[in-house]
């Protein structure tokens, strides 16, 4: 089995794209829109489906707001440098949510930024990584 990709249900296309492709410099796979189903789908990722994991994101043209709720946690990438990818984004205009830094229990750098749904997306250094 293999991971093909995570669902995330965005309030605004254009800008979840925008900021997933723009600020994060994944690429904008492939969108179609499902009018009798009334949604939009846009998948985005750092390479081909057929290569790696990718997220859909999934925008209700009815919807205009949803509940982020307390089961999901956040979405994790790894990072070359920690540091430099946060002033990076930060230029970008992503909110840093936790600034750089070793984690609380455990070796890892982490960071954390919010996307414009409000998830969060912890980063983490590669470099510097544990496994805790």
């Amino acid at each position: 089995m293999k991971i093909l990709h995570t669902m995330i249900r965005v309030n605004d296309l254009d800008e979840s794209i925008k900021f997933y492709c723009d600020v994060l410099g994944m690429k904008l796979l492939r969108k179609k829109d499902y009018p009798s189903g009334r949604f939009t789908l846009a998948f985005v990722g750092y390479g081909p489906e057929s290569e790696t994991t990718v997220f859909e994101l999934t925008y209700n043209w009815d919807t205009h707001q949803f509940d982020l709720g307390n089961a999901f946690g956040h979405i994790a990438l790894g990072v070359d440098d920690l540091y430099q990818t946060c002033e990076t984004l930060r230029a970008k205009g992503a909110k840093i949510v936790r600034e750089p830094g070793p984690m609380k229990h455990g070796g890892s750098e982490i960071a954390f930024i919010e996307d414009p749904n409000g998830y969060k997306i912890e980063l983490i250094d590669l470099r510097k990584r544990s496994q805790n």
